[in-house]
């Protein structure tokens, strides 16, 4: 096991670093509903700014990873935040809907610096079941913070409106821009510059490893998973069960919870069980919250819909830690590129299952649990047939 470099950044950094593009991809959610009726689209194109977010976040993390070995991780990061802190302006300024989705690709990209670059910074500290321990503090916060969103945004849109949660985003990212140039490290040594190789090269190398696929699609499917709900539910709760924006954002800290207590159960079952049991067990509770799902669409009640979705997240915030440390061991001596290239695959297809979730929408309560238990019988099958041997 590796001992924490002398010059890595501080654990609550890292948070900060690792969560402020997960507050950004769900912050409009509450919003969606309003953006729909104020830019006169419908409801399936306002959900265009969850599955269209991904598609850019999926090539920033290919174009920062490969800076960040090149450049170094310190510049990479401080260019990356200054990117999304002029999404955010854009966002503010937009006069129309096509503005909009241009700012929030901007954003995208912008904010993807805050995954891959911090990931890599995180990988090539930490090792074992220290590093899995660390990645479940840290991705506590990327599950997290999705949740955060969702109340920030809907306290101020219920007040303000839309124009004032980009105000928000753009006082967050100057605030952490100025954070980091203050207090983030170079962490890449020297001659890691040396063993730099070409984003062709890794991917070359990763599309040949099929347990890399196997991780890549469990990772795309955690978050596809969040992120159809955060694209999905605002219409559930807010539409079908009658909830305002703001009791919407209190109930979104369900999900909050449930981070919390799936990052306490991988901290504590990674000491006595393996990766693929803590997997197979997580992703059979995930499938029970669907069940509940299903039964909460037939009974109109949003307390169990609620209830179903936290059993849901909570079997996936186990897994989440685990995937994000053991993905790309054995890769370290390429390990920025290589987070570009897993981050850049695995956020195509984030998008593409938050673009299916749009494409389900019917009006109905039943698309969305029914959709995530397709993900979760995906998943499975690809955890016994390419991980079991691990």
């Amino acid at each position: 096991m590796k001992n924490v470099q002398k010059n890595s950044p501080a654990i609550i950094l890292l948070i900060v670093l690792v969560g402020f593009p997960q507050i950004s991809e769900t912050i409009f959610t509450s919003a969606l509903p309003e953006i729909s009726r104020d830019f006169h689209v419908t409801a399936q194109t306002a959900q265009l700014l969850m599955g269209s977010y991904f598609m850019a976040f999926a090539v920033g993390v290919l174009v920062w990873g490969q800076l960040s070995d090149r450049w170094g991780r310190r510049p990479t990061m401080l260019l990356g935040i200054l990117v999304y802190l002029i999404g955010n302006i854009g966002l503010f300024a937009a006069p129309e809907f096509g503005w909009v989705l241009l700012a929030r690709l901007v954003q995208a990209f912008g904010a993807s610096v805050g995954s891959v670059v911090t990931q890599t910074i995180m990988r090539e500290s930490f090792s074992g079941v220290k590093g899995a321990q660390v990645f479940a503090k840290v991705g506590g916060a990327m599950a997290l913070a999705p949740a955060l969103g969702p109340f920030i945004g809907g306290i101020i849109q219920q007040y303000f409106g839309f124009k004032s949660v980009c105000s928000v985003l753009i006082g967050m990212a100057i605030m952490i821009l100025i954070y980091s140039y203050g207090k983030l490290p170079e962490t890449m040594e020297p001659k890691a510059t040396e063993q730099s190789v070409s984003i062709w090269q890794a991917a070359k190398i990763l599309a040949q490893d099929k347990r890399v696929w196997a991780y890549a699609v469990l990772i795309a499917g955690i978050n596809g998973i969040l992120f159809s709900f955060y694209a999905e539910a605002p219409f559930v709760l807010m539409q079908m069960y009658g909830m305002d924006a703001m009791h919407y954002g209190i109930a979104g800290m369900v999900i909050a919870l449930s981070s919390i207590v799936g990052a306490m159960c991988a901290n504590y079952v990674v000491k006595y069980l393996t990766s693929y049991r803590i997997i197979m067990l997580s992703l059979l509770v995930s499938g029970l919250g669907v069940g509940v799902g299903c039964l909460s669409a037939t009974m109109h009640s949003s307390l169990l819909f609620l209830v179903a979705f936290f059993i849901v997240f909570t079997g996936l915030n186990t897994i989440l830690p685990l995937v994000l440390n053991d993905a790309l061991v054995g890769y370290e001596n390429i390990i920025g590129t290589a987070s570009g290239v897993f981050g850049f695959a695995y956020y195509v297809m984030i998008s593409l299952m938050t673009y299916g979730m749009s494409l389900m929408h019917n009006g109905t309560a039943f698309a969305l649990p029914l959709y995530v238990g397709a993900l979760i019988v995906l998943m499975l099958i690809l955890t016994v047939t390419c991980l079991r041997k691990r």
